[in-house]
C-alpha cells in the first residue's frame, strides 16, 4: 500500500526505494542499494553456489488519462487493490520479497538474491542494468512480471526505428519540389508489406507497426521533410542490426535504432529453470512485451500474479488472490527447481 501511495516515475524512483531498503532492513537483512536499486544476499550466500536472481520492478509509467480515482490512493474494492503499479509490478514485487524471506531457512543447492529495480519501464540504464555490475555472476533468473502465473518462456525483443524521409521544398500551388511526405508513405507501406524470410518456429514472424508520423510547415510549402517512428519486435532467428540492415536497404528514408540492445530471450529447453517449470506442470507462453529480461545473458522465466492487460491501463487494479497465488506459485517453481 505504501508503494502505491508514493509515487515512482521511472528515473524518480528515490522514496520507493527508501522504503524498501528500510523494510528489508527490519527484516534483519543488510540490503545494497545502487542507485534507485535495492538488492540483497540471503544470510547463507556462499561463492561456491550458483546464483538464482529473484527481480522486480518498483517504477511505474505515468499515471494515464482515463483514471476515474486518484492512482496514488491504495482502495481495496471488492478483493481488488487499485492504484499505479498496484498490477505492473507490485504484486510480483510484494510476493518475489516474501519467498525471499521464506527461503532464508531453507538450504538451497544454489544463492537466492533480490533485486528490487528501478528504470524497467524505460529499459533504462539505471536499472538491472547498473545492478548487475554490481552483483555475483547470475545463472537463472525468474523475473517477476503480470503475466497471470504463466511461465513466459520465450519473450520478443525490441527495436524503435527513427524514420526521416528527405525531399525539397517548394510553393504547392506550383506543384514543386519533392513531397517528403509522399516519400514517407511509400516507405511506410513497405514496412508494412515487409516479410522476412525466416519464421521463428517459437515466435513466429517479426512484427512491425508504425506508431508516429510528423510532417510539413504550413499549407502552402511542400515539405522537405517527414518523420516517423516503427516499432519492431523482433524474435531469436534474426538479430536487431540483421533487421535494421534489411529494413534500411528496401527503404529510401534513413532509419536510425535507438537501440540495438533489445533482443529476443528464450528459454533454452534443456535448461533447469524449463524443466522446473515443467515438472510443476506451470503453463508457457510466448510473451509480447519486453522486460529486465533483456538485460540478462543466463536461463530465466518471466511470471508473475496479476495480467499484462491491466498494465498501463486506468484505474489499475490486481485482485488479492493473484497475490497469494502468485507467492504459492513462485515457491512451487522454486521447490522443483533442484539445482542450477
Amino acid at each position: 500500500m505504501r508503494l502505491i501511495a508514493t509515487p515512482s516515475v521511472s528515473r524518480h524512483e528515490e522514496v520507493t526505494a527508501d522504503i524498501l531498503q528500510q523494510y528489508l532492513l527490519e527484516m534483519g537483512l543488510s540490503p545494497l542499494r545502487f542507485g534507485n536499486n535495492v538488492a540483497a544476499l540471503s544470510v547463507s550466500h556462499s561463492e561456491g553456489k550458483p546464483n538464482l536472481l529473484l527481480c522486480s520492478h518498483h517504477d511505474t509509467v505515468k499515471p494515464v488519462a482515463g483514471y476515474s480515482r486518484d492512482p496514488f490512493v491504495p482502495v481495496i474494492e471488492s478483493g481488488r487493490l487499485y492504484g499505479l503499479g498496484s498490477n505492473d509490478a507490485g504484486g510480483a514485487l510484494v510476493c518475489l520479497i516474501e519467498v525471499f524471506l521464506q527461503l532464508r531457512s531453507i538450504d538451497l543447492p544454489y544463492n537466492p538474491i533480490l533485486a528490487l529495480c528501478a528504470e524497467e519501464e524505460v529499459s533504462g540504464a539505471g536499472g538491472l542494468h547498473l545492478l548487475l555490475s554490481h552483483l555475483p555472476p547470475i545463472d537463472a533468473a525468474i523475473i517477476g512480471e503480470p503475466t497471470g502465473m504463466q511461465a513466459a518462456i520465450a519473450e520478443r525483443g525490441l527495436m524503435v526505428l527513427d524514420g526521416e524521409a528527405v525531399g525539397v521544398s517548394g510553393h504547392a500551388a506550383h506543384g514543386e519540389g519533392t513531397n517528403a511526405i509522399y516519400r514517407a508513405m511509400e516507405d511506410i507501406q513497405r514496412l508494412r508489406n515487409f516479410r522476412f524470410e525466416k519464421v521463428s518456429p517459437i515466435m513466429g514472424n517479426v512484427h512491425i507497426q508504425v506508431t508516429q508520423i510528423t510532417g510539413g510547415v504550413q499549407h502552402n510549402v511542400v515539405p522537405d521533410r517527414c518523420c516517423f517512428v516503427a516499432d519492431v519486435r523482433s524474435t531469436d532467428v534474426y538479430s536487431n542490426l540483421e533487421i535494421h540492415t534489411l529494413l534500411q536497404n528496401s527503404v529510401q528514408s534513413k532509419l536510425t535504432p535507438r537501440s540495438l540492445h533489445h533482443s529476443a530471450s528464450v528459454t533454452p529447453v534443456d535448461s533447469p529453470v524449463m524443466k522446473a517449470v515443467q515438472s510443476a506442470e506451470i503453463s508457457t507462453y510466448v510473451s509480447p512485451t519486453t522486460s529486465d529480461w533483456i538485460h540478462l545473458q543466463c536461463p530465466a522465466v518471466k511470471m508473475g500474479p496479476g495480467q499484462s492487460c491491466r498494465s498501463h491501463s486506468a484505474d489499475e487494479y490486481i485482485e488479492l488472490l493473484e497475490i497469494e497465488e502468485g507467492f504459492n506459485s513462485y515457491m512451487k517453481l522454486i521447490q522443483h527447481l533442484k539445482k542450477l
